[in-house]
C-alpha cells in the first residue's frame, strides 16, 4: 500500500486546467466540433462525453468536452487567462 501513497504524493502537485470555448460547427458525426476559443484560436474537440448545440459553451480538457457552462462563466475565465497572458508579458 505505501507505493500507491507515494504516487498520490507525486501527482498532488500537478493541476489539470480545462480551457472554455464556443461550439462553432458540428461534424457529421456528431461526436467532434469545432471550438473558438477567442482571439482567432479554433481546435476540434470530441464531445461525445456532453449533450450540446451550435453556440454553446463547453470546458474542455485533453481534447475533450468535458462540462457545458454558461456564456458569462467562460467569457469571464476566458478574460481572466489573457489578463495572466498579458500580466506576464509586462514582466
Amino acid at each position: 500500500m505505501e507505493g500507491i501513497f507515494k504516487s498520490y504524493d507525486f501527482f498532488a502537485g500537478i493541476v489539470c486546467l480545462a480551457i472554455p470555448g464556443k461550439i462553432v460547427k458540428i461534424e457529421t458525426d456528431n461526436q467532434h466540433a469545432l471550438i473558438d476559443y477567442g482571439d482567432g484560436t479554433k481546435r476540434k474537440a470530441n464531445i461525445s462525453l456532453v449533450e450540446v448545440k451550435k453556440g454553446d459553451y463547453v470546458l474542455v480538457h485533453a481534447g475533450f468536452a468535458i462540462q457545458v457552462v454558461d456564456k458569462k462563466d467562460a467569457e469571464e475565465t476566458l478574460d481572466l487567462f489573457r489578463s495572466m497572458l498579458t500580466a506576464d508579458e509586462d514582466e
